[in-house]
């Protein structure tokens, strides 16, 4: 079965703004998150990738760009079920305002019983996106062979979302597992069982590093913004 390569978004508006974006239209990428893109053909130049898809908001499209333009012979497929989560009410405002929300507790600790007000349950949010992978994964195996690779441009709680699943993990501790912008993530699927091989490689260990504030013990919701 093929190789999945998982890419988050590059820094977005939205990401240096502390809002969650969601589906709100018009979160472009930032300077540095065009810079992040710029970069991304070269760090996978080395993969034969058979196939694109991406999320169709407009910051997984911009990412994508400068690797189309690098290979030519390529085109994106856009699938919605790749789209970031439905935050519904909660689109488009600060996270700083909404840590105080009772809900923030349960999307923290508990998020397989988190509903956002009018968008979506962070359980359907999984389960669209696992469905996506399946059938493409069939997809590009049969057009492509069992050994093919693919890319997906997504975003981060989608792709954390599909690290648990394929770690078999619940989906209440998918909150333990963090991509940064611009991430490589890659899931080798096999009859049996998956494989990570790579989590949020960025080839940059800034974030590793001791920071001015103490990091946060709450996992940013929608992905946060990365090293500074």
């Amino acid at each position: 079965m093929p190789t999945l390569i998982l890419v988050r978004h590059g820094r977005s508006t939205a990401n240096t703004e502390g809002l969650l974006a969601g589906w709100t239209p018009g979160v472009a990428l930032d300077e540095r998150g065009a810079a992040q893109a710029a970069a991304l053909p070269a760090r996978i130049a080395g993969l034969p990738l058979s196939e694109i898809v991406t999320s169709p908001l407009q910051r997984c499209q911009e990412t994508i760009r400068p690797l189309l333009d690098a290979r030519p012979g390529l085109r994106a497929h856009t699938d919605e079920r790749i789209g970031e989560c439905h935050y519904g009410d909660w689109s488009g405002r600060k996270l700083a305002e909404l840590k105080d929300e009772p809900l923030m507790e349960v999307v923290q600790s508990h998020p397989s019983a988190a509903a956002f007000p009018g968008g979506e349950s962070m359980r359907a949010m999984q389960t669209r996106a696992a469905e996506a992978v399946r059938e493409w994964n069939a997809r590009v195996e049969r057009d492509h062979g069992a050994d093919a690779v693919y890319l997906m441009c997504s975003h981060g709680d989608i792709i954390k979302s599909l690290v648990a699943e394929a770690l078999g993990l619940h989906l209440d501790l998918f909150q333990r597992i963090s991509v940064e912008p611009c991430s490589v993530t890659a899931i080798r699927y096999t009859r049996l069982r998956p494989f990570l091989v790579r989590l949020g490689d960025t080839g940059d260990f800034a974030s590793l590093a001791p920071q001015q504030t103490p990091p946060d013990d709450r996992a940013p919701v929608g992905g946060g913004a990365g090293a500074p």
